[in-house]
This record gives structure tokens, C-alpha cells and sequence, in this order.
């Protein structure tokens, strides 16, 4: 049955058929949303934003306007802040780095020719403002002029003028929501049927590019209006001189491919590509294609997928991921409902100054001329018919409640509380009052989370894929400049700026708690100065390492220093050591001395008791008594060796 339907279906019915479905169910779930997050980012008014029927004033408030330029200067920022915003990284079983450093210049060079980092900015602002940033590469052949100089006369003079030289390019377009379809069922591009580009383009793109070959030759007309493909539905739109292009990049039907590259019966009609296109074997399957269609009927390219990497050209990221869908949550979804209360409050306290400010009157009419034209504004004459105390008196409802405007306060921080986004001028006061250092540097570190949770993401799901995508283009279609060689791409990514102010307060902080001799004070100078934005950071920079390199002469100095001081350690520590020697040595005669004295006393002592006595009764008793003294003083001779003794052995062993 399936089968049937295609044979009797042609390719371009089939994408149209999807395009209608896709977009019932854009327009039904997420279309009236995004027109009202477009206008609050804007500050446009419309009928339908009212919040009660009686609302007069207009007025938007600029709180969600401030928090989508700032999260998306903060992402800017940290993506583009440092000049190099990515890098590519060689295999490692690879020895020469040459190549993927080529491969990086060769890159930076076509990016700024194609002026990409303006693309990717405005493809985060999408993301911001509607959820989800889409883009689309582009591969295009253009051509350069350039400056240049040719011999003429044989040499004798030079030539000047230009050049022309073809250059293959690879440009990113930023695609709006409203231009965009792609599977219901499907949470990302490469998991969808396929996706598909609707919007308008001029006429004029269209007819070049059938006169280059790129479309098949068909009778291009000028398209119906649809303002629901505008990228400004505020603007009055004009249809002349534009089509409706249709690309659709995806699966499609291989009965239907095959039948589409079989309809043309001139050959003349085919592009370049499609001549050396065939049809494929199967015919239930699905085959990866490109199909293009102007004003949704006009068959103007058929293509088998002709990319060597068989992927789709076009990248997406959420700024903040919904399980499960497509479509994120960004910044405008977040601070929604606090912008529509603080709106109400605001035009509320607006509509209520208008009725309290302004004069009114309250009149008999029935006493007053017949035809008056009742106006008050000075020198005015208002005639009555009689006393104007009677007929008329002022009129007024009373005064201003001043809660509305501390209650407006509160519902801007609440907006800053929803999104995450706040400048770096006012953190003190917006984010917790007149809170310690310590409470707001808190609250910084969510802030700065959050940011850097938006970063990572924007990084693997849309920086990446498109580098890498970018450069297989180039290796495909401009082998000349890319050698055709498997490279990582890495991106580096820094702080923003509350980040980076953040940092900088820390490390001026911890600098203070150091000193200059500190070796960790030159590395937290240049830290500081890597952190801020200043023009010549390079060069302070690479000031700072020159000037924390070591000086050859001060090095061998500082050698000779080190030297000496070694040497007269030891000269020291040999003198202690001598001077314990002779201690001991000391300590050790006096020992000898203590051991030997006794017995030098007792010899002294038998040849005084011997002198000059002669045998009698008197000289027997001075012998006693000469024996007794001599006894008291071998004792206390003993006693004073002994003391001498336990000194000396007290001495050895300090010594040890």
C-alpha cells in the first residue's frame, strides 16, 4: 500500500506533505509563544498582551531585555573574549604538530573572510530569545579580487591593478524558528526524518543560480505572501521580487528519488551534479538526499547526499535543554512570567497616575451653554449659567499607592532570579542588598555556574559540530589549502566577564596575603593580568616571563654564595667537633688524675707521720693524733675523687 502511494506521488508533493505537517505542528505548540517572546524582547507592544481589558498604557519594561543581552554578551564573552576560540588536536600517534597548526591558521583565516563569529553571535541570540539557535553551512564558490603586479615591456615596468581568484567558502547562516521544521518525534537533527529551510529569498539569487548550473532551468514566479515566514512580522512586506525556497535536507522515499532524477526528459535540465547522479537499487528503502523546491512546486535540485561525511548542514543547540524536545528553554521562557507581572504592575501604576495627576471636573450639565466644549488648561474661560461653585468642582480619585514601585523593585530582581542574568555593575545591590562579601561571592558562584552550564553546552551541541563540519567541507571541496587528515577540534572557551572580574577579586585578595619574595607571587601577577582585558596583555605577559627567568651571572653568583656558605658550615661544624675532642680528652686526664690522687695523699701522709717524731710516751700520742688527721683527710680525699669522677663521667656523656 505504502509502496503504491509513492508511485503514484512525486518527490516535491512528498517533502511539501511533510513541510504542512511540520509546520501545523510548529504553529499549534510553539508559534504564538515565540511572536510574544520576539515582542518583549523587542519592548513592542501588541493588542493581544494586555493583561486586563482596561489597560491603557504600553509600557514594556526593559528587565527582560537587559537579561538577554546580558547572558548572550556573557556566552560572546567567553567564546570570542580571548581572540582564539578554538583548536585542533592531531592524533597522538602523530610527531608533527605542524599540520594541525596549519590546519588552525588556515581555518581562523576563511572564518574572518566569511565573517562567522558574527553568524555564531547572532545564532546565540536566537537561542536566547526563542530556546534554540539554528544555523546552516552553506558551501559556495566566490570570487576574490585582490591586489597585484604584473611585467610589462619586458620587465622594464610593473603593472598595477587586480586579480581575480576563485575561493570555495563555507559561510554560516542563522536560521530563524519560523524558517525552521523538522520532525516532531525527533530530539535532534540527526536522529529526524530530515529537517527543512522555508523562507523567503530574492528572485535574483535564484536566477544566478540557474545560470551557473546549480538549479535545474525552470520558470521561476514571484511567490504568494505568507507572513508567517517574515523575520519581522511588524514590518509591511512587499512581494515582488522573491521566492519561496524550500530546502530539505534528509531521508526521503527511494521510489520517489529515483523517479524524480528520471522525470526531466532533457538532459540540458539536469545540473552538473545530478548528470552524474544514479538512481539506487533498492526501491523500499530510504535514501540520505538534498532536495530544493521554489514556491513549493518547482522541482529545482535532486541530489544524493554529497557530502564525503554523509551529514546533514545544519547545527543547533538549546540554550538551556528540554528532555525530550527540540525546542529549548531560553532566556525569554525563564523570565516570562516575571516580566508579564512586573509589566501589569507597572502600566497598573501608569494608568493609575493618569487618573490622579491629571485635572478633571465634575459638572451640572443641565446648566451649562448649549454646544460648550468643556476643556481645562490655563486661561481657559469657562462659561455657566450661574454660580460656577455650584456647577462645577474638581474632581479627583485620590493619591498614588506607593507599594507599586518597591513591588516593581522586587519583580525585576525576580526576573534576574528566573534568568540568571545580571551585569557586573550592579552585583552588590541586586543580587541579596547589602549583604557581607561572603553571602554575594555565594551568590556569584550560581550565577557563574549557570553561565558556564549554557557555555558547555553551546560547545559540544553547536561550536564543535560546526568547526568540524567547516573543515570537512574544506577538505572535500579545497584539498589544495586542507590536507585531508583526522583532527580533533577542542574549543577554548574562558570566563566571562562577571567571571573573570570574580576571579580577579580572589587573586587580588590571595596576593595580599603574600609577599613579593614569595615564588608564588609572579604567578598570581600574571594570572591577574590573563584575566583582564586589557590590550596589551600579551605583551605583559610575556614581559612577566622574561622578567621571572633567571639571570646566567646571578644564577652563578647565587652558585658562589651557596658554595661558601657550605664551606663554612663545615669549617664550623669540624671546629665544634675538635672542641668536643678536647673536652673529652680533658675529661678523661682528669679521671686518671682522680684515680691516682689517693693514693699520692696516702704516701705524703706516711712520710709526715714518719717526720720528726722521736720514741716516747709524748711522740706515741702525736702519732695517734697525726694518724687520725691524715685518716679525716683520706677520707674527704675520697670523697672529692669520687665527686671528681662522676663529673668527668657526667662530662663524657654530654659530650655524646
Amino acid at each position: 500500500m505504502e509502496e503504491k502511494k509513492y508511485t503514484e506521488q512525486r518527490l516535491e508533493d512528498w517533502v511539501m506533505d511533510k513541510a504542512e505537517s511540520w509546520r501545523d505542528h510548529y504553529q499549534s505548540n510553539y508559534q504564538e509563544k515565540f511572536d510574544e517572546y520576539y515582542r518583549l524582547w523587542r519592548g513592542i507592544w501588541a493588542a493581544e498582551d494586555k493583561t486586563r481589558e482596561s489597560e491603557r498604557s504600553r509600557l514594556i519594561s526593559p528587565a527582560l531585555q537587559q537579561a538577554v543581552e546580558s547572558a548572550v554578551s556573557e556566552v560572546e564573552e567567553a567564546t570570542f573574549g580571548r581572540g582564539k576560540w578554538f583548536d585542533i588536536k592531531d592524533d597522538r600517534k602523530d610527531q608533527q604538530p605542524a599540520d594541525a597548526a596549519y590546519m588552525r591558521e588556515q581555518l581562523i583565516e576563511d572564518f574572518k573572510f566569511t565573517k562567522t563569529r558574527k553568524s555564531i553571535a547572532e545564532c546565540i541570540l536566537n537561542s536566547a530569545v526563542y530556546g534554540t539557535g539554528v544555523g546552516e553551512l552553506v558551501l559556495d564558490e566566490v570570487k576574490e579580487l585582490v591586489p597585484a603586479t604584473q611585467p610589462v615591456m619586458d620587465g622594464a615596468m610593473q603593472a598595477v591593478g587586480v586579480q581575480e581568484k576563485t575561493r570555495v567558502t563555507v559561510k554560516l547562516r542563522p536560521i530563524q524558528p519560523q524558517n525552521f521544521l523538522i520532525d516532531p518525534v525527533s530530539p535532534s537533527i540527526d536522529e529526524a526524518l530530515g529537517v527543512i529551510i522555508d523562507e523567503f529569498v530574492p528572485k535574483h539569487q535564484v536566477e544566478m543560480a540557474i545560470i551557473k548550473g546549480i538549479y535545474r532551468d525552470v520558470d521561476i514566479e514571484g511567490a504568494e505572501q505568507d507572513t508567517d515566514l517574515e523575520p519581522d512580522k511588524e514590518l509591511a512586506t512587499f512581494d515582488e521580487d522573491k521566492v519561496r525556497l524550500t530546502k530539505y535536507y534528509g531521508l526521503v522515499p527511494a521510489s520517489l528519488f529515483n523517479k524524480a532524477l528520471k522525470e526531466p526528459s532533457d538532459d540540458d535540465d539536469l545540473t552538473e551534479d545530478e548528470e552524474d547522479e544514479e538512481g539506487v537499487d533498492e526501491e523500499d528503502g530510504y535514501v540520505e538526499a538534498m532536495v530544493v523546491l521554489a514556491n513549493g512546486g518547482s522541482l529545482l535540485k535532486v541530489q544524493r547526499n554529497p557530502f564525503m561525511m554523509q551529514d546533514r548542514p545544519v547545527v543547533a543547540f538549546p540554550w538551556d535543554i528540554v528532555p525530550g524536545r527540540f525546542w529549548g528553554r531560553g532566556i525569554c521562557e525563564k523570565g516570562y512570567n516575571s516580566q508579564k507581572a512586573l509589566d501589569s504592575e507597572m502600566r497598573a501604576r501608569i494608568d493609575a497616575l493618569a487618573l490622579t495627576v491629571h485635572p478633571m471636573l465634575a459638572m451640572d450639565a443641565s446648566r451649562m451653554p448649549r454646544g460648550a466644549r468643556l476643556e481645562v488648561r490655563p486661561g481657559k474661560t469657562i462659561l455657566t449659567n450661574g454660580n460656577p461653585n455650584e456647577i462645577l468642582t474638581p474632581f479627583k480619585f485620590g493619591s498614588l499607592d506607593q507599594v507599586t514601585f518597591s513591588q516593581a523593585g522586587d519583580l525585576m530582581k525576580m526576573v534576574q532570579m528566573a534568568t540568571g542574568a545580571i551585569d557586573a555593575a550592579g552585583i552588590p545591590g541586586s543580587i541579596n542588598g547589602d549583604a557581607a562579601a561572603g553571602a554575594v561571592s555565594m551568590s556569584l558562584g550560581a550565577i557563574i555556574k549557570r553561565h558556564k552550564r549554557t557555555l558547555i553546552n553551546f560547545q559540544e551541541s553547536f561550536l564543535i559540530p560546526m568547526i568540524q563540519k567547516t573543515a570537512w567541507r574544506y577538505m572535500q571541496y579545497d584539498p589544495d589549502n586542507y590536507p585531508v587528515q583526522d583532527f580533533k577540534f577542542v574549543a577554548s572557551s574562558s570566563l566571562g566577564v562577571i567571571a573573570r572580574e570574580y576571579e580577579v577579586t580572589q587573586l587580588v585578595q590571595l596576593l595580599q596575603t603574600l609577599g613579593q619574595d614569595s615564588p608564588m607571587y609572579p604567578m598570581l601577577v600574571t594570572a591577574i593580568i590573563d584575566n583582564m582585558g586589557l590590550s596589551n596583555r600579551e605583551e605583559l605577559i610575556a614581559q612577566m616571563q622574561q622578567l621571572s627567568q633567571p639571570n646566567p651571572e646571578a644564577e652563578q653568583m647565587q652558585q658562589m654564595q651557596a658554595q661558601a656558605q657550605m664551606e663554612a658550615q663545615a669549617a664550623q661544624i669540624s671546629l665544634v667537633q675538635a672542641q668536643a675532642q678536647e673536652s673529652a680528652a680533658r675529661a678523661n686526664k682528669y679521671a686518671v688524675e682522680a684515680q691516682l690522687e689517693p693514693q699520692v695523699v696516702q704516701a705524703k701522709l706516711a712520710a709526715a707521720l714518719a717526720t720528726n717524731l722521736e720514741p716516747g710516751e709524748e711522740d706515741d700520742k702525736e702519732f695517734e693524733r697525726r694518724a687520725k688527721v691524715a685518716e679525716l683527710l683520706l677520707k674527704e680525699q675520697d670523697i672529692q675523687s669520687n665527686e671528681r669522677i662522676a663529673m668527668a663521667q657526667m662530662a663524657g656523656k654530654m659530650k655524646q
